[in-house]
């Protein structure tokens, strides 16, 4: 009788943790954000050493510090990523430090008012400035982090690369449309990339995007929440109904989705997208 699989290899895999990130380094952009922080300590909690990258100094460097009390090996970085010299910069500490880069985790992102098409606005009311900065940080914030990492990647032979994109990206939502067209790009970078270097590099330098639903961070806060007493605007409330779970994210709810895509779990997955939503994208809300 044929066997359909190498059992000794079967066996093999049985004695590993497919999930286990033990000397892996992972680069996590935007990792002193409400979702960063999180994925950073899910990293370090499976083994990875993390380079955390982000703009400010004194909400960063408490994230790692915490992380080594837990008994992480974790580093802050001040990172612009929109500023190329500067992420060389970075990569060049990063690898001093560290010897190689694994992961990269591209959560640097987020949204501003100008950008956004009130109910009371129209087209001509937005801010280009404020849609370009927009564009500008979601889209090339994520294209020139893969561009400076992904280059040692490349030498290194292997390499990991997750993208965060958005809800917006399925089914372009009402008011955010910078935050919505640059997220969009985003998913089609995926795909893009995980074909180009697939075939140029090889099975081993992989590229997936994780894309979270409604989860309130920093950016979005003003969108969904009164300022006044922290409770749902109109627009908070309608996306609770649209999501079957009924209610919005934790950050950790996004934490097992990301170990999936950096682990060997995922080693034949290669430009996807994993949703992690509460169902929002499969209601048609009838």
């Amino acid at each position: 009788m044929r066997v359909p699989y190498d059992l000794k290899r079967k066996n093999d895999y049985r004695m590993k943790d497919l999930f286990d990130l033990t000397g892996k380094v992972a680069v996590v952009t935007g990792g002193n954000g409400i979702l960063g922080r999180s994925f950073c300590a899910a990293l370090c909690d499976k083994g990875a050493k993390v380079a955390i990258l982000g703009r400010k100094k004194e909400s960063g460097e408490p994230i790692a510090a915490g992380i080594r009390a837990n008994g992480g090996d974790a580093t802050f970085f001040v990172t612009d990523v929109l500023n190329m010299e500067q992420l060389k910069q970075v990569k060049a500490e990063v690898l001093a430090k560290y010897g190689h880069i694994d992961i990269l985790v591209n959560a640097a992102g987020g949204n501003m008012p100008g950008a956004c098409i009130q109910p009371d606005q129209s087209l001509f009311d937005v801010d280009m400035n404020a849609m370009k900065s927009v564009i500008e940080l979601n889209y090339f914030g994520t294209l020139y982090p893969i561009y400076v990492f992904a280059e040692e990647m490349v030498k290194q032979g292997h390499g990991n690369i997750i993208n965060i994109c958005s809800a917006s990206a399925e089914h372009p939502l009402t008011r955010v449309m910078g935050y919505s067209s640059a997220k969009a790009a985003i998913k089609n970078l995926t795909e893009y990339l995980a074909v180009e270097f697939g075939q140029k590099y090889g099975k081993d330098l992989r590229v997936n995007a994780l894309e979270p639903g409604f989860f309130l961070t920093d950016q979005n806060r003003f969108l969904l929440t009164n300022k006044e007493d922290g409770s749902l605007t109109p627009r908070g409330k309608l996306i609770i109904q649209g999501t079957p779970q009924g209610r919005m994210g934790e950050p950790d709810d996004l934490q097992g989705a990301l170990i999936y895509l950096a682990s060997d779990a995922s080693r034949f997955v290669t430009g996807t997208t994993t949703i992690v939503d509460g169902g929002f994208n499969a209601f048609s809300g009838v």
